[in-house]
């Protein structure tokens, strides 16, 4: 101060040197009120002309260094760190150094860079990203294709006849090789089967050519004998045409069979399902047998509970059914013995029982004896058919979505159980 005046000249030349020691500085001398008096700044670009004093004073006073903010005269609405003084004459305060710790140079420069240092994280980022990207998806590739390789592996093992081969693939594979599997497995499955078509076709034409064979050769030696001994008797030829006649029967009801089987093997036959009274049904067929029983002196009777309910099934296939049933039971039942039907009802169903008191079947044998051309090793006479009986029954019942069951022991004749369901209307 000059007489009470500011030196500006002195001041100008004090703050130019704040600057050269500190460029990043901006000076500026206030008066009492926060009037801008004179200031040293870049380009002086100020474009406040007073300071609030408030931050200043606080600034004085405090003792501690918390950073306290004040106007920037450059940067209107922008608080910037700042340090300061007051200006004394004795004890009276004559004005204040206002010194900004942050010039608009430096803001710049520090915009400038963060900015290229947000440049090289951002370009460092990506650059490092890409790399991880490219080494994920190698390794992706490599892992698809180790496994796409291994399923291909089993796919062309099993080609070249490796049967056995599954994959193993697990992840993304997995579902690819549960496919294949099942597909290999249904394969080997129409293989096997196929397989077994063969072989019961083999088994067939043995079977169809010997029980052929029996009635075609009875039938042809008859006739023979028939057309060479012109001197046979009345009593002769007429027992002779009988044996002759009686083959053809066995002849005709075997082609019978063998086409109804076929039929059923096929599911050409579908059920046209019917309410009908079961007892009645069985009664006729009893009726139907009567000749054939009283040849072996064979008693037949019906045991029916009272008030069966009807039956919902296809009425022709099981009238085939069980007659090919009471045809067995005669057929291995002993001479003046007894066939039993019985008839049982429960809420859904209605049970038939079919009995007789024949030698019975091993147990071993009652595992097989409804596969076709499987007779059930019981002592006969004269037995007839080709072993197709009890499969068709079984096959029947089948397509009526039912099973048959035996119950025999040795000497004790066998019972054949199956249910059919009852008829309740709406």
């Amino acid at each position: 101060l000059v007489n009470g005046e500011v030196d500006t000249n002195a001041v100008q030349d004090i703050m130019h040197s704040m600057m050269v020691i500190n460029p990043s500085v901006e000076v500026y001398l206030l008066d009492v009120k926060g009037h801008i008096i004179t200031y040293v700044a870049p380009d002086k670009k100020v474009k406040l002309q007073d300071v609030n004093l408030e931050p200043v004073k606080d600034f004085i006073k405090r003792e501690d260094h918390r950073i306290i903010k004040g106007d920037d005269p450059r940067n209107p609405g922008q608080a910037k760190v700042f340090s300061a003084a007051a200006i004394k004459e004795g004890d009276q305060i004559q004005g204040y150094v206002y010194v900004i710790l942050a010039s608009e140079e430096q803001t710049s420069a520090m915009s400038m860079l963060f900015g290229s240092f947000i440049l090289k994280i951002g370009v460092r980022t990506v650059l490092i990203s890409v790399l991880v990207a490219v080494v994920l998806g190698l390794l992706a590739f490599l892992y698809l294709t180790d496994h796409l390789h291994k399923v291909m592996y089993t796919v062309r093992r099993f080609k070249e006849g490796d049967l056995t081969a599954r994959a193993n693939a697990h992840g993304d594979f997995a579902e690819l090789g549960e496919t294949f599997n099942e597909m290999a497995d249904q394969i080997v499955g129409n293989i096997n089967q196929l397989k077994s078509v063969e072989k019961l076709r083999r088994e067939l034409i043995a079977n169809v050519s010997h029980d052929l064979r029996t009635p075609l050769a009875i039938m042809s030696g008859y006739i023979e004998t028939l057309l060479i001994k012109k001197d046979l008797s009345d009593a002769d030829r007429q027992r002779y045409l009988k044996i002759v006649h009686h083959s053809s029967e066995n002849l005709s009801t075997l082609i019978d069979q063998l086409f109804e089987y076929s039929k059923l093997e096929a599911h050409e036959i579908l059920p046209e399902k019917e309410p009908f009274q079961i007892s009645d049904l069985i009664q006729d067929i009893m009726m139907k047998f009567s000749v054939l029983a009283e040849e072996k002196n064979i008693q037949m009777e019906l045991d029916a509970s009272p008030h069966l309910p009807m039956v919902f099934a296809d009425i022709g296939l099981v009238e085939r059914a069980v007659s090919n049933l009471i045809d067995n039971s005669i057929k291995y039942g002993r001479m003046n013995g007894l066939v039993n039907i019985k008839l049982d009802s429960s809420q859904d169903a209605v049970s038939i029982y079919v009995s007789d008191d024949g030698p019975g079947i091993p147990e071993a044998e009652q595992s097989h004896i409804f596969e076709r051309y499987r007779r059930g090793d019981r002592t006969t006479v004269g037995k007839r058919g080709a072993g197709l009986g009890l499969a068709i029954v079984k096959k029947i019942l089948e397509i009526h979505n039912q099973s048959i069951k035996v119950f025999s022991e040795a000497g004790k004749g066998a019972t054949f159980i199956f249910n059919l369901p009852a008829y309740h209307p709406a």
